[in-house]
C-alpha cells in the first residue's frame, strides 16, 4: 500500500510541474498588475505574430516579457518557439517547444512538425524523424495536405542524408576571419579576387551611407565593406562610401577574378536588381543598372561573373523557371550588351529554390546553395563541373559536412588554388549574430589512421589547429568582462564625455583609455580575463572615479553594467580610493596603488588651493581600538606619500574611522571588503 501511494505521490507530483496555466484572471488573483501587463504583452506578440513569419522576430520581445510572468503556459510556449525556429537563433526554440508539449500534448495541431524541425537543426536526427512520423500519424485527410505531407517527406530524407554525412566528414578546418572584418554587427555575402587579395562584404552597421533603417528587420540598410589582404591579414574594413553605397540597400554580388568589376544588388521599390561598377585607378565607377536581359520585374539575388568576362551567372525568381529560385546564364555579345538569360537547366535547377551562385576562376566549376539535390536541411552548398565536350553540367555534389549544415549555407565563394572558402554563418563564438568564414579544405590525400603514433605526431606538431578530422573547428568563448554604463554629472544627471583609463595595477601600467560618448554618456570596456584592472573616469572640474576589478584568467565571459556619477570639485564631495590597497593587516601601501596615488597627486597639483582629508575605515572585525588605529595608521601612509610627491603638508588631514561609518554590510565578506576602504574629502578649494 505504502508503494503505491508512493508512486501517486510521484505522478501527482510530476503532474504539478506540467500543468498548464492559462492567462485568465481567476489564476493570477495574489497579482493583478502583474496579469494585466503580462496580458497586454501577450495580445501586442499576438498582433505581430498574426501577421506572418517576417513579423515573428518583433513578437519575440513581448512574448518573451509575457512568458517570463507565467513560463507555464503552453500555447505562448509553442508560439515563442515557433519565433525562434524563424530567427537567427533557431536552436533557441527546443525547450520552448519541448516544454509546450509537455504541458500540454495538443497544444498545436502542428507541435510535433515543428519541434522535428527544431530538432533537425540540431542535428537531433532520430528524434527529429520521430516527430515528424508522429505528426504524419495526425493527418487524416492526406489528400487535403499533401503540400505539407511533401515537406515532412523531405525534412526526413534530410535527416537520413545528414546522418550519412556526419559519420564522413570531409577534412577542413573553419575559422572565423577576424575582427578586422566580423563586428557585433551580421557580415555576410562575402566576395573575393582570385589571389584572396581583396575581400568585400555586405553589412548592416550603425553610420549606413544613408542612415536609413529597415522597418521590418529593426536594422540599419546593408553597404558594402572592404578588406585587404596585407601579408596574410585582412586589414580592418572600411565602408566602400560613394558611389558604390547610396541611400538605400546595396550588397555584394559578385567580384571580377582580378578585382577589376564589382557587381551589386541594389534595392529598387522592392524587386532587387544587379548593377555593374568598374574600378578606374583606386575609383570605382557609379553603379550602371544591367539590361532588361538580366534585371526583370522580379528578384535578382546573387550573380557571379566568370574569369573571360564574357559570362555571368545570376539567380532569379522570374515566372518562367523550374522552381522557386533558377540559376540562369547571360553572354556578352560582340557589342558588349549582355543577352538574353538562359536557364541553366533540370541538371542544375530544381522544383525547389537555387541561390548564391558562384563560378570558379577555373571557368568551369560552380558552386551554388540548392533545397534539393540531396541536402541535410534547408540550403546546402554543391559544386558542378561544365563539361565542354558533353556541354553538361556534372551531378551536383554536396561539399559534405561541417562545410554544410541543417540550416541555410549560401552564398560561397572559393579561391583560385581552391585551397581556401569564404562564406557566412552563425556561431555562439563569433563576434557577432552573422560572421565570415574561411575554410580551409585539407583535401583526402591522407587516409586517417588513428594509433598511438599518429596522436604522438599529432600532438608534436599541429601549431594551431586542434583536430584534423573536423566537426566546425571551435573557437573558444571570449575569456574577458565587457564593462558598460552611462557617465553623468551626479547633480544635474546629463551625460558627461570624459575619459576613461584601464589600468593593469599589477604593471602600473595604463593599458588603454576609452571616451564616453559626449551625447548619450555611455562608455564600454572590454576587460580580458587574467588581470587586476584599475579603472579611472576623469573629467575636468570633477573629481576623478574608480573602481577595480580582479579578473582571473579562468573567468568566463561576462557583462557587467556600472553607471558613473562624476562629482564636482566642490566643498564636502567625497570619494573613495578603490585602488589603493594594503598589505594584510598592515598599513604598508602594495605597489598596485600607485596609479591611485599619482591620480590624487595631480588633483592636488591641479588645483594648488585644495584641502583635503584623508579618511581611513576598516570592517568590524577585530577590536575596535586596533581598528582605528590601523585605519589612522593607514589614512597617515597616504599623507606620506602625498608629502613625499612634494603637496605641502598643510593641505592634507588624516583621519582614522575604524569602523565607525560603514557603507555596507558586515555580515559578508563582500560587505566587510566594501567596508575597508580609503576616502578622501574636500575640506575647503
Amino acid at each position: 500500500m505504502k508503494k503505491i501511494l508512493y508512486i501517486l505521490s510521484i505522478l501527482l507530483t510530476a503532474n504539478a510541474f506540467a500543468q498548464n496555466v492559462e492567462f485568465t484572471k481567476d489564476n493570477f488573483k495574489d497579482n493583478k498588475d502583474g496579469f494585466k501587463e503580462a496580458k497586454k504583452n501577450l495580445e501586442m506578440g499576438d498582433d505581430l505574430f498574426a501577421q506572418g513569419s517576417v513579423f515573428y522576430r518583433q513578437a519575440l520581445d513581448p512574448y518573451l516579457l509575457a512568458q517570463k510572468f507565467n513560463p507555464n503556459n503552453a500555447l505562448l510556449n509553442y508560439k515563442i518557439g515557433k519565433c525562434y525556429l524563424y530567427s537567427s537563433y533557431k536552436l533557441k526554440s527546443i525547450p520552448f517547444l519541448e516544454k509546450a508539449l509537455e504541458l500540454n500534448p495538443n497544444v498545436d495541431p502542428q507541435i510535433h512538425y515543428v519541434l522535428g524541425k527544431a530538432y533537425h537543426l540540431d542535428m537531433q536526427w532520430d528524434k527529429a524523424i520521430a516527430e515528424f512520423k508522429k505528426f504524419q500519424a495526425t493527418i487524416t485527410k492526406p489528400s487535403e495536405f499533401a503540400e505539407i505531407i511533401e515537406d515532412v517527406n523531405k525534412h526526413i530524407e534530410e535527416c537520413n542524408t545528414g546522418k550519412e554525412l556526419v559519420k564522413n566528414p570531409i577534412r577542413v578546418f573553419i575559422d572565423n576571419v577576424g575582427p578586422e572584418v566580423n563586428t557585433s554587427f551580421p557580415e555576410y555575402g562575402p566576395i573575393i579576387s582570385a589571389d584572396e587579395s581583396v575581400l568585400m562584404f555586405t553589412s548592416r552597421r550603425t553610420g549606413t551611407t544613408g542612415g536609413g533603417m529597415d522597418e521590418l528587420l529593426m536594422e540599419p540598410f546593408e553597404d558594402i565593406y572592404v578588406s585587404f589582404n596585407k601579408n596574410g591579414k585582412w586589414t580592418p574594413a572600411q565602408n566602400a562610401g560613394k558611389p558604390i553605397n547610396t541611400e538605400g540597400h546595396d550588397a555584394t554580388m559578385g567580384l571580377a577574378p582580378d578585382g577589376q568589376k564589382l557587381l551589386i544588388y541594389i534595392d529598387e521599390k522592392g524587386n532587387g536588381n544587379i548593377f555593374e561598377c568598374d574600378l578606374k585607378g583606386d575609383t570605382w565607377s557609379k553603379p550602371e543598372r544591367m539590361n532588361k536581359n538580366v534585371n526583370t520585374d522580379y528578384h535578382e539575388s546573387s550573380a557571379s561573373l566568370a574569369s573571360d568576362g564574357k559570362r555571368m551567372f545570376f539567380v532569379s525568381n522570374r515566372p518562367d523557371g523550374m522552381g522557386d529560385r533558377d540559376i540562369y546564364m547571360s553572354t556578352l555579345d560582340e557589342k558588349g550588351r549582355w543577352g538574353k538569360a538562359v536557364n541553366l537547366g533540370p541538371a542544375i535547377n530544381t522544383k525547389y529554390g537555387e541561390e548564391g551562385v558562384y563560378i570558379h576562376p577555373d571557368g568551369k566549376t560552380m558552386y551554388f546553395s540548392s533545397q534539393a539535390h540531396k541536402t541535410m536541411g534547408g540550403y546546402d552548398i554543391f559544386k558542378s563541373v561544365y563539361d565542354e565536350t558533353t556541354k553538361v553540367w556534372s551531378t551536383p555534389e554536396n561539399l559534405g559536412y561541417p562545410v554544410n549544415t541543417p540550416d541555410d549555407d549560401v552564398f560561397f565563394v572559393v579561391s583560385a588554388s581552391g585551397k581556401h572558402g569564404y562564406y557566412a554563418s552563425i556561431s555562439n563564438n563569433g563576434y557577432g549574430e552573422k560572421d565570415i568564414y574561411m575554410v580551409t579544405f585539407l583535401g583526402p590525400e591522407k587516409p586517417m589512421v588513428m594509433n598511438n603514433e599518429d596522436n604522438l605526431l599529432a600532438s608534436q606538431t599541429a601549431p594551431v589547429k586542434e583536430t584534423v578530422i573536423a566537426p566546425v573547428m571551435q573557437i573558444k568563448e571570449a575569456q574577458l568582462t565587457i564593462l558598460k554604463g552611462v557617465i553623468t554629472d551626479a547633480m544635474t544627471k546629463k551625460p558627461l564625455e570624459a575619459t576613461i583609463e584601464l589600468i593593469d595595477n599589477t604593471k602600473n601600467m595604463v593599458v588603454a583609455t576609452f571616451t564616453s560618448n559626449s551625447s548619450t554618456g555611455k562608455y564600454l570596456v572590454s576587460l580580458p580575463a587574467g588581470r587586476n584592472y584599475g579603472i579611472a573616469v576623469k573629467k575636468e572640474g570633477y573629481l576623478f572615479h574608480s573602481e577595480n576589478f580582479d579578473i582571473p584568467a579562468t573567468a568566463a565571459f561576462q557583462e557587467v553594467t556600472k553607471d558613473v556619477e562624476l562629482k564636482n570639485v566642490a566643498v564636502g564631495s567625497k570619494i573613495i580610493l578603490k585602488n589603493i590597497f594594503f598589505d594584510f593587516d598592515k598599513a604598508t601601501l602594495r605597489p598596485e596603488s600607485t596609479n591611485e596615488l599619482e591620480r590624487l597627486t595631480k588633483l592636488l597639483q591641479d588645483v594648488p588651493t585644495l584641502k583635503i582629508e584623508i579618511g581611513g575605515h576598516t570592517d568590524s572585525k577585530g577590536a575596535d581600538d586596533y581598528n582605528k588605529k590601523l585605519s589612522d595608521n593607514r589614512a597617515k601612509a597616504v599623507v606620506t606619500y602625498l608629502i613625499g610627491k612634494g603637496i605641502a603638508a598643510d593641505r592634507l588631514t588624516s583621519v582614522g574611522y575604524g569602523e565607525e561609518q560603514p557603507i555596507a554590510t558586515n555580515d559578508t565578506d563582500e560587505g566587510r571588503q566594501m567596508n575597508r576602504r580609503t576616502e578622501f574629502k574636500i575640506l575647503s578649494k
